[in-house]
C-alpha cells in the first residue's frame, strides 16, 4: 500500500530516497481522480513503468470545486487518497490545494512528469516548469470512452 503523505513531508522523503540511490527515477502525475475508472488505472500503471517511484498528487476538495464546479468532488480528498494508495503501482499520494500542480512538482522535482493526452504540453505550466529544471514530460493518450464526466452522466440516466 502506498504512503499517504503531506506535501511538506514528501520532499524530505524523496530527498532521503535519492540520497540512498543516486540513479533513482521519480515519476509524478496529478489529477482529481474523483471517480476512479479504467483509464486512470491504465495510465497509472504505465506511469509506474517509467521509473522507480510513482508519486500521485491529488487536487484538494476546494481545488476540485474550482476546477469542476460546486457539485464536485463526488468523493472527498481523504477517500480519493485512500483509494489511490491501495493501488500497487503507486508509492506516494499527496494532496495539493492549488488548481495547478506547479507547487506540487516544484517540491521534489520529479525526473518524469506524466499527463493525459487531453492537454497541450506547449501551454501547460507544469510541463514548462519540468522542462526548465531538466525533467521530462510524457503524455499518454486518453483511454477512449472512459472519463469521470462520462461516468457521472451514465449514473444520471439510471
Amino acid at each position: 500500500m502506498a504512503e499517504i503523505i503531506p506535501p511538506n513531508q514528501l520532499k524530505h522523503k524523496i530527498d532521503f530516497l535519492r540520497s540512498k540511490n543516486k540513479k533513482l527515477v521519480v515519476v509524478a502525475t496529478n489529477g482529481c481522480f474523483d471517480i476512479l475508472h479504467v483509464g486512470h488505472i491504465r495510465s497509472l500503471q504505465k506511469a509506474k513503468k517509467l521509473g522507480d517511484i510513482l508519486v500521485v498528487g491529488i487536487n484538494s476538495d476546494s481545488s476540485v470545486k474550482k476546477l469542476k464546479g460546486n457539485n464536485r468532488p463526488i468523493n472527498s480528498q481523504n477517500e480519493r487518497a485512500e483509494i489511490l494508495a491501495a493501488l500497487e503501482c503507486i508509492d506516494f499520494v499527496t494532496t495539493f490545494d492549488e488548481e495547478s500542480a506547479e507547487k506540487f512538482l516544484e517540491l521534489f522535482k520529479p525526473e518524469i512528469y506524466v499527463k493525459g493526452g487531453d492537454y497541450d504540453l506547449d501551454n501547460l505550466p507544469e510541463a514548462v516548469l519540468v522542462r526548465n529544471y531538466g525533467g521530462k514530460t510524457v503524455q499518454f493518450p486518453i483511454v477512449p470512452g472512459f472519463s469521470t464526466t462520462n461516468t457521472i452522466e451514465k449514473l444520471k440516466k439510471i
